[in-house]
């Protein structure tokens, strides 16, 4: 789907309530960004998301009865088409909290999926995948899950959710705040080899436990 559908489906997945207010906006300037930098601490982020580790999730929110299973189709309609977007951004720094690769949404085969399409995409030059350990505990600087973007004027927003809605964060000394302790965590985090070989563990135990 050229790029005016993917403004259509997010029209109409806005409209019909599939999305949370706030996160049309996000997208907006998600398409613009040259480098984004994630730090999740629930899931993985929506973007380096296996299709059948989404579609597991949106399952289980259509059975607790928080969305009909069309809304949960246009999200992963529009998620395929974010994924497709982002293969042009220039850089993606994801940190992930240990506890993001041990939650088996879906199951282990799904997760075991889902940390096998992690290892091949730290491989791609412009993506840089780290974890953040439990070993952190207090120290890790970051507490909510953030997102910021680079966009190509080199300013920079943020987005952060609630249960509620999304919102978009513009202000330049928040944006700073936030890459401090973003570029804080990095530091902190194991490295990018470290970070995949526990990748890799995790899923081999993974995959032991599904035989």
């Amino acid at each position: 789907m050229a790029a005016g559908g993917a403004l259509e489906l997010l029209w109409w997945s806005w409209k019909n309530g599939a999305l949370i207010p706030g996160f049309p906006e996000y997208t907006a300037k998600e398409r613009e960004a040259i480098g984004i930098r994630f730090f999740a601490t629930g899931l993985v982020p929506g973007v380096l998301q296996h299709q059948d580790y989404s579609a597991a999730y949106e399952a289980a929110i259509v059975r607790r009865g928080e969305a009909t299973p069309a809304q949960a189709e246009e999200r992963l309609s529009l998620l395929a088409l974010r994924q497709r977007l982002l293969g042009r951004t220039s850089t993606i720094h994801a940190v992930l909290d240990e506890g993001v690769l041990r939650r088996p949404i879906g199951g282990a085969p799904v997760m075991a999926q889902q940390l096998v399409y992690l290892e091949e995409l730290s491989a791609r030059p412009n993506v840089v995948l780290q974890v953040a350990p439990y070993s952190l505990a207090e120290e890790r600087p970051l507490s909510h899950a953030v997102t910021i973007l680079t966009l190509p004027n080199r300013a920079m927003v943020g987005y952060t959710e609630t249960l509620q809605r999304g919102f978009l964060e513009q202000d330049a000394e928040t944006i700073a705040e936030w890459a401090r302790k973003h570029d804080r965590l990095q530091v902190d985090a194991l490295t990018r080899a470290d970070s995949l070989a526990m990748i890799h563990e995790v899923r081999r135990e993974l995959e032991r436990h599904a035989r």
